[in-house]
């Protein structure tokens, strides 16, 4: 929920929304780079972009009800030998925020649980606090009717691999429950990263809900990895067919609108786009934190190496809120943690070129 320390927001409704990053950079006339979001650094995939562009051409006309092509052609990124095989437990939302819901509001009541991290992206315990579940911490041995984790987890960093994930599950969620697990920043792990992704656990899957009614989905928001946070893509990734037969009941009709699917029959394509981005984003990453550290050694940095952003502790909520004034006035804006997150000593930046950096770090100089 929102935090009950913050009273303006900027544009977010503090008493109603759940704040994000990714508003300031609209109200800045020395805009830079928006280091508040954790898109990806190459920004938007100039292929897909051209056929979005053309495609609202044909935008007087309705979107295909059954979101093809692009379910299958995202699908087939997903399962590149077995889509025929796995498309029909997949299905496309406005954003991962409209499935997310969705999920959530056909699950079993009871009580909620999110992942054993500091903290993690909001949207999960927001929904679930809007459909009256009985709310745990990270920290409570109790089991729950519907668990949420983050994996990897934004804004910490933390990184569940497969076999410490299947336990937490085990460890976790009650008979007849749900498990939502969010990869969304999954995918930049590595060329690998479908053998690192419950995505690729079939077998697995199946037999929780068989031997314990247990329903796995997986999440993925697709503005982040594909630079697109305007169009809103997401998708999830039902434990049965019937799963997915439910949510498209509930769901609105045409709720992926022609640009957005055109978008994403195109961008998972872009094969040269993801190498640069697997290439390029730990290099980057690594280069920001040593840049950082030099200024700041006191400064705490947490995350994996391939993650697009960086979750730091400055130690201090004066030092925080410094850093967060000085970026937002260089036209380069971080993401504090006091508002949602409440951990007002922390700030997240995203990892980005290193030309963008040196403005955010010569803006830190007048500290």
């Amino acid at each position: 929920m929102p935090s009950n320390t913050v009273t303006n927001n900027g544009p977010w409704d503090a008493k109603l929304q759940q704040f994000h990053g990714g508003q300031d950079w609209a109200h800045l006339d020395n805009f830079v780079e928006d280091f508040s979001v954790t898109t990806n650094a190459f920004g938007m995939p100039e292929s897909a972009k051209l056929v979005a562009i053309h495609s609202i051409d044909h935008s007087h006309h309705y979107p295909p009800a059954d979101q093809e092509p692009a379910k299958s052609s995202l699908a087939r990124f997903l399962w590149p030998a077995d889509y025929l095989e796995e498309r029909d437990r997949l299905i496309l939302g406005n954003g991962a925020s409209e499935l997310i819901d969705l999920v959530i509001r056909m699950a079993p009541s009871g009580v909620w649980k999110p992942g054993p991290f500091q903290t993690q992206y909001k949207e999960y315990e927001r929904s679930a606090r809007n459909n009256n579940f009985t709310m745990l911490s990270e920290g409570s041995p109790e089991k729950a009717n519907v668990v949420c984790l983050v994996n990897p987890c934004n804004p910490t960093g933390d990184y569940l691999e497969l076999p410490e994930l299947k336990q937490w599950i085990a460890d976790n969620v009650l008979p007849g429950g749900y498990v939502i697990i969010d990869e969304s920043m999954q995918p930049w792990h590595s060329p690998e990263f479908r053998q690192h992704s419950l995505v690729s656990e079939r077998e697995y899957v199946e037999a929780l809900y068989k031997d314990q009614g247990i329903s796995v989905f997986v999440m993925h928001s697709w503005t982040k990895l594909w630079c697109c946070t305007g169009l809103r893509l997401g998708s999830v990734v039902c434990p049965t067919t019937e799963h997915m037969r439910a949510i498209k009941k509930a769901q609105v009709p045409w709720s992926v609108n022609t640009v957005a699917l055109a978008f994403l029959d195109a961008v998972v394509r872009d094969t040269e786009y993801l190498d640069n981005t697997w290439i390029m984003t730990p290099v980057w990453r690594k280069l920001t934190v040593d840049k950082i550290t030099e200024m700041f050694p006191s400064w705490v940095f947490y995350g994996r190496e391939f993650l697009s952003w960086i979750w730091v502790d400055t130690g201090s909520e004066e030092v925080a809120e410094k850093a967060v004034e000085l970026a937002k006035k260089a036209g380069v804006p971080v993401r504090s943690g006091r508002p949602g997150y409440n951990l007002p000593t922390f700030v997240r930046l995203a990892v980005r070129e290193p030309s963008k950096v040196d403005v955010l770090l010569e803006a830190w100089k007048a500290f």
